[in-house]
């Protein structure tokens, strides 16, 4: 799933053309039967309900204009079938035109709220794509597919972040799921992918790498301390991949990848998860790198809790090895997709986290 393709329509309102089709419709059918009654029973009065209607979905001017015809169709009809009492008469037009007045001023505010929202909603499409790659992505070892679903659909960016960077020293691969949600979530992990962006590149070494994202994480929580915020921690897995090599990888406190094979063998890859980024200095141990084969049939699925801790009606979580088994079939393209599809069939639809699944093959 491209990220970039994750653009906002602007609210879209029925077309002219279906509403006065629709508001004919009514209007002749009221009539009928207010005519096939033979009563002086105002049904003609439940015209009054289209414009309120149409406040919920249409532009002001067509609530304005249905509004005028409703108006002027209780009027017409008022004139041909006056009520016994005038007073009466004037009653009505008076509530007519005082509840089509204030249809008017809510479909008016609905319209304002919903072009804010889309200018918020816009704004986040933008931070997204500064904060995450679009996918998917391809290096001289890779071919990187994926998919990012935050748990708030309308918030666009959650805690979950990952990169990949077309190095000298290899592909590099990052995967990570911030402590938290929200705007200081978002922070941490602006202040990540910035330290990965830079020391993808200039450090050979990938425990280097690892140990400048755990500095960006403390300077980042120093700030977050001064302001007031809580200092928060990021799991996060950092790979590295060369052609004809072992993959390498530095865990730091995040889940271990899984490697699928062409012939539907699934296996977890064994990572020994360490400490989380920006919790290094509390035990002053450094980071280890670890290696592992990826053959020319195999696929990296990289994921964050999203997935396995998608939970059913029982309880249980979702066994993301059984559901990569079954997608045997499915490219690596699509896998991604298919995974999460999956976990929320699993789940009900209910989402607790946000959800990202990178699949990684070597590239032909």
């Amino acid at each position: 799933m491209d990220t970039s393709d994750q653009q906002d329509a602007a609210p879209r309102a029925p077309g002219n053309r279906a509403v006065v089709l629709g508001v004919l419709a009514a209007t002749a059918a009221v009539l009928l039967v207010q005519a096939a009654s033979g009563t002086r029973s105002r049904l003609v009065l439940l015209l009054v309900f289209l414009p309120a209607l149409l406040a919920g979905l249409g532009t002001v001017a067509q609530t304005v204009a249905v509004s005028v015809w409703v108006t002027a169709v209780v009027v017409v009809h008022s004139a041909l079938y006056p009520p016994s009492d005038l007073s009466a008469r004037l009653g009505t037009l008076v509530g007519v035109v005082a509840a089509e007045a204030a249809v008017v001023a809510l479909c008016a505010r609905r319209v304002r709220r919903e072009r804010e929202l889309f200018r918020i909603r816009q704004s986040a499409v933008a931070l997204q794509r500064q904060l995450l790659r679009p996918l998917p992505a391809r290096t001289p070892e890779v071919d990187l597919y994926g998919l990012y679903r935050p748990v708030e659909e309308d918030a666009m960016v959650g805690g979950d972040l990952y990169d990949v960077a077309d190095t000298p020293h290899g592909t590099r691969v990052l995967v990570g799921d911030v402590q938290g949600k929200g705007l200081p979530a978002i922070g941490t992990g602006f202040a990540v992918l910035s330290a990965f962006r830079e020391a993808a590149f200039r450090e050979a070494e990938l425990t280097a790498v690892a140990e400048a994202l755990d500095a960006a994480v403390e300077r980042h929580n120093a700030y977050a301390v001064q302001s007031g915020e809580l200092e928060r921690f990021v799991t996060a897995t950092v790979l590295c991949v060369r052609r004809g090599a072992d993959v390498r990888a530095v865990n730091c406190g995040h889940l271990s990848p899984y490697l699928r094979r062409d012939d539907g063998r699934v296996e977890a890859v064994p990572l020994p998860a360490g400490l989380p980024l920006g919790l290094a200095a509390l035990t002053g141990e450094p980071r280890t790198v670890e290696r592992f084969a990826l053959p020319g049939d195999g696929v990296l699925v990289l994921l964050t809790d999203g997935i396995t801790e998608a939970q059913d009606a029982s309880g249980a979580f979702y066994p993301a090895d059984r559901g990569l088994a079954d997608l045997a079939a499915t490219p690596a393209a699509a896998l991604p997709e298919a995974l999460d599809r999956r976990a929320r069939l699993w789940s009900g639809g209910r989402s607790r986290d946000d959800v990202t699944v990178l699949a990684l093959r070597r590239a032909p």
